[in-house]
């Protein structure tokens, strides 16, 4: 016979996997209604959840999973376009707002050219010293050495503005995913090099190409991340409190170069969060980590004004938070091509806050 905890998580999953679909199709108003009661009442026929108090949410389809939900004891958001009714005052709004990031960046050569990979004509589009430079399908920047020139190395840069985020081959083989405002400084050979260096500013996941004789070392301005070859992900933004290094599979080890130093190596399934005084190591869901990459926002029980900057990242906006939200945490997901309007509309309702959106300023007025 299954145990309570089985039957709460079993009706979890259930609700969770119904949220995510994109294919739900738009109801009436009168449907919708009709459809949220259905759902509450099936939830309800599980005994163990009898005891359990939902809050009804106003936008449909969502009182029911937070029945469940209200299990973590943090607020709880899931949610989806098709499932928030706007008022045609509401649409006018925000009809001049906001669209969510795209895939685009910059090349800065070492010579000082820049190149905006959006625009540029897939093939060719530069050559360096026994190096060539391709942007490939799906818009992937691919780094080829052509000759034992290369020996000489130079240094390039990948920049993402906020709302850009893009993906890199390395010259040796390696991948990288580049997150919103973030950038990547990389040589353009690691041929002669003892170890393969690269620097991180924001956030990114890495794929290393396998080289024992050649470590592959990933610098911030806080730590430095050790590997020979592994998949892992380094979120090291200057405006966020922790530098979070979430390893997938193999080995890494993160030292931290600030004035306590201090080192640790991580097992799959484990994050390293570096703050200005301490390093820990945790298990974490590794889909809340890659949520990113995946094309999704996950929050686990995350800070308020960290979801607030990853917002802000995404769609290029300027949050402005006129209130004290301070030890609040939020839970939740949605895809990334949602539209701001929809994130924000499921933040106001979960957070009991009020924006107001002016162009790309976004601002709480309670």
């Amino acid at each position: 016979m299954e145990n309570k905890d089985t039957k709460e998580e079993e009706a979890t999953k259930y609700w969770l996997h119904y949220f995510r679909r994109n294919d739900v199709p738009e109801l009436t108003e009168a449907e919708l209604d009709q459809q949220s009661e259905y759902m509450y009442r099936a939830l309800m026929q599980v005994p163990e959840l009898h005891t359990l108090k939902a809050r009804r949410f106003n936008y449909p389809l969502i009182s029911a999973a937070a029945a469940v939900l209200l299990i973590v004891g943090v607020a709880v958001f899931y949610f989806n376009s098709h499932q928030i009714v706007e008022s045609n005052q509401q649409v006018k709004a925000i009809q001049n707002v906001v669209v969510p990031g795209r895939t685009a960046a910059t090349l800065l050569l070492a010579s000082g050219q820049r190149i905006e990979l959006s625009s540029a004509s897939n093939g060719k589009i530069a050559e360096q010293t026994g190096v060539e430079i391709f942007k490939a399908a799906q818009n992937r920047l691919v780094y080829r050495v052509s000759s034992a020139k290369a020996e000489t190395a130079q240094t390039n840069t990948v920049l993402t503005a906020k709302g850009e985020q893009y993906s890199v081959d390395l010259p040796d083989g390696t991948k990288v995913w580049l997150n919103a405002a973030s950038s990547l400084k990389f040589p353009t050979t690691f041929t002669s090099k003892a170890n393969r260096i690269v620097e991180l500013i924001g956030e990114a996941y890495f794929e290393v190409a396998k080289d024992k004789s050649h470590p592959f070392i990933v610098k911030t301005d806080k730590q430095e991340i050790k590997v020979l070859g592994t998949h892992f992900n380094v979120s090291s933004y200057p405006d966020e409190q922790l530098t979070k290094t979430t390893l997938l599979e193999g080995s890494v080890e993160v030292v931290s170069t600030n004035s306590h130093t201090s080192k640790a190596t991580l097992r799959p399934g484990q994050q390293a969060q570096l703050s200005r005084k301490t390093l820990k190591v945790k298990e974490v869901d590794l889909t809340e980590s890659m949520a990113w990459k995946n094309g999704d926002f996950n929050f686990e029980n995350e800070e308020f004004s960290s979801i607030l900057n990853q917002v802000s990242r995404w769609y290029n906006v300027e949050i402005t938070d006129n209130g004290n939200h301070d030890g609040l945490k939020l839970t939740g997901m949605v895809a990334r091509s949602k539209s701001l309007s929809t994130v924000l509309k499921s933040l106001e309702r979960t957070a009991k806050v009020k924006f107001r959106i002016e162009g790309r300023k976004v601002t709480i007025i309670e």
